[in-house]
C-alpha cells in the first residue's frame, strides 16, 4: 500500500511540475557586450523567458549560424550579415517587417578613444595626424562592421595610407577597446557603447568621429530559421524595439531605430 502511495504521488507530482525552462540563445555583435545584459535581465523579469547572449564579431556569428550553431536570434552590428542569412534561407524577420530584410534595431556610432596621460594628444582629428601616434587599434574590417567604418573614416580623411603601418587589428570591437585601454595601442577607433562603459570613461576620453566620414552603422536583427522557440524569439525582438528599451539603448551609446 505504501509503495503504491509513493508511486501515485510521484506521478501526480510529475504532472504538476512546470516544464523545464529552455534558454533563448542570442548571437550578439561584440558592441552589444556592455549594453545587452541588463536588457536580458529585465526581459526575463517581465516575460519569464531566460535569454543568454554570445558576443563575437558579426561575421564570425554569421558563419556559425550557417554551420548550424543553435542560436535563436541574431543581433548584428550591420545589415549585410543578417541579410546573408536571409538570402541563404537561414533566417528572416517576417513577423517584424519585410521578410526579405533584417529589422533595424539601432544605429552605431564610431569614436576615437585614448587613455588619459598618454604621449598622444587628446582624442581629436589632431591625434590621428600626430607623429606621436604609433599604434592605432581598429576591429578587423573583414569581420567587424565597426572595423569597416574605421577604414572608411580614415580613407575619407585621406589618412589611411599614412596610418596603415600603424594599425593594430583586433578580432572585434570589444577587443579593439581592450587594446587601447591596456596600452597595446595608443588609441582606438571603437564603438560609442564601449567608450561609455564605466571603465573606459574613467580611463580615458573619446572624440565622436563625424558621421559623414563613414557609411551608417545600421544594426540589424533576424530570427534564425531553425529555432524551436520562434514565439519567444519574436517576443524578445518586439521587446528590443519597444520605446522603453530603445531609450535604454540610447543611454548606452546606440541611436534608437525608431
Amino acid at each position: 500500500m505504501m509503495r503504491r502511495f509513493f508511486a501515485v504521488a510521484l506521478l501526480f507530482g510529475g504532472l504538476l511540475a512546470a516544464p523545464a525552462q529552455t534558454t533563448l540563445r542570442i548571437a550578439a555583435a561584440a558592441d552589444l557586450g556592455p549594453v545587452l545584459p541588463p536588457i536580458l535581465a529585465s526581459f526575463e523579469t517581465q516575460t519569464g523567458i531566460h535569454a543568454e547572449a554570445t558576443y563575437q564579431a558579426s561575421a564570425m556569428l554569421t558563419t556559425e549560424i550557417l554551420n548550424g550553431a543553435p542560436f535563436d536570434v541574431f543581433l548584428s552590428a550591420d545589415l549585410s550579415y543578417p541579410q546573408k542569412l536571409i538570402d541563404a534561407a537561414a533566417a528572416d524577420a517576417k513577423d517584424l517587417g519585410p521578410a526579405a530584410s533584417p529589422v533595424i534595431y539601432a544605429k552605431g556610432t564610431l569614436v576615437l578613444w585614448a587613455r588619459h596621460n598618454t604621449a598622444v594628444p587628446a582624442p581629436s582629428l589632431d591625434l590621428l595626424r600626430s607623429p606621436a601616434l604609433q599604434r592605432l587599434a581598429i576591429a578587423n574590417p573583414d569581420r567587424a562592421p565597426y572595423g569597416r567604418a574605421a577604414v572608411a573614416a580614415l580613407q575619407s580623411l585621406k589618412l589611411y595610407d599614412a596610418l596603415k603601418p600603424k594599425i593594430v587589428t583586433a578580432e572585434n570591437i570589444s577587443q579593439t577597446a581592450q587594446f587601447a585601454d591596456t596600452g597595446n595601442a595608443d588609441a582606438g577607433l571603437i564603438s560609442l557603447t564601449s567608450a561609455m562603459t564605466a571603465k573606459l570613461s574613467a580611463d580615458g576620453a573619446y572624440w565622436t568621429v563625424p558621421a559623414n566620414l563613414y557609411p551608417p552603422i545600421e544594426q540589424g536583427a533576424v530570427i534564425v530559421s531553425k529555432t524551436t522557440q520562434r514565439q519567444s524569439a519574436l517576443r524578445f525582438l518586439q521587446y528590443l524595439l519597444s520605446p522603453a528599451v530603445q531609450a535604454e539603448l540610447k543611454k548606452s551609446g546606440l541611436t534608437p531605430a525608431r
